[in-house]
């Protein structure tokens, strides 16, 4: 890497044993299957479904609110003593939720858009939080039956619709031309001339925290996010990229944290496999708010 602007790496914080953790993931696996099924059984309904607007013009569906409830009720079956944050959870603040060292962070339904455009690309996202890093993640996409999934010092995998799994890990040398993942439903002017530095790039768009699959498994190179995300919709993803061989930082180089700050809106980042290559420099003079 050049000597621009250094990325951090983050020393492991977490106090959960990876034997723990590998025994929680396939029950969270599990978990996000059965979530999976209820937005299966909305998305599917020949009398569809009706979607409202939250207070910030995102939408919701009955599909995102019968996921949670069964994810809501398999955590607290698995772990009675940690606490869900979800995207359709009552606001916690900070006050409250600083002093959970441990706590699952949960979207249970990523990409509400991609559901209402029905073009399959929305996941169930669960992380779980140990010292405000995504030590465990699954990103599950019920209409194809896949997902990635990963614990810390377990390694990541992928998921078949029938039960095998597949080592995965990300693509340590980037090729010529970089491939690089864009949202589906979110276009950023700024980050195309971002990316125009970058010199030959395929530009790959996809909905929901897929972006972060296909990272980890090494079929994309690089995924640049400006604006707004919040937590829940990269713990999962961020587990498994980096357990993956993978990197998440902000556009300073410093590793995304959960549950540490007063927001839990989360700062542009950039996702990537090869660290030969300084992305952080070559993105960052023109950062996102």
């Amino acid at each position: 890497m050049s000597a621009g602007i250094i990325v951090a790496t983050m020393e492991h914080s977490a106090t959960i044993e990876p034997t723990q953790l590998s025994r929680w993931l396939s029950a969270v696996i599990d978990i996000a299957v059965a979530a999976g099924r209820d937005i299966l059984r909305i998305y599917e309904a020949e009398a569809g479904f009706d979607v409202t607007l939250k207070q910030d013009r995102s939408p919701l569906t009955e599909a995102d609110l019968a996921a949670q409830r069964t994810i809501g009720t398999g955590l607290a079956q698995l772990t009675p003593e940690i606490r869900m944050l979800g995207e359709e959870s009552a606001p916690a603040v900070f006050e409250q939720r600083r002093s959970w060292s441990t706590l699952w962070l949960v979207d249970p339904l990523d990409g509400t858009r991609e559901f209402v455009k029905r073009n399959g690309e929305f996941t169930v996202n669960i992380a779980l939080i140990d010292g405000s890093e995504a030590v465990l993640g699954v990103v599950y996409a019920p209409v194809t039956g896949v997902a990635y999934a990963a614990a810390h010092g377990c390694g990541a995998f992928r998921r078949e619709r029938d039960g095998s799994r597949h080592p995965i890990r990300v693509c340590s040398t980037a090729p010529a031309t970089v491939r690089v993942l864009a949202s589906r439903s979110h276009g950023d002017a700024v980050l195309d001339r971002l990316l125009d530095r970058l010199g030959p790039t395929q530009r790959i768009s996809v909905g929901s925290a897929l972006k972060f699959g296909l990272l980890a498994e090494g079929q994309a190179d690089l995924y640049v996010r400006r604006g707004r995300t919040s937590e829940w919709d990269t713990a999962a993803g961020h587990a498994v990229v980096r357990e993956a061989g993978g990197t998440v930082v902000d556009f300073a180089g410093q590793p995304l944290r959960y549950n540490a700050r007063d927001t839990l809106i989360n700062p542009s980042f950039i996702a990537f496999g090869d660290d030969s290559r300084d992305w952080v420099a070559l993105l960052a003079n023109e950062q996102a708010p």
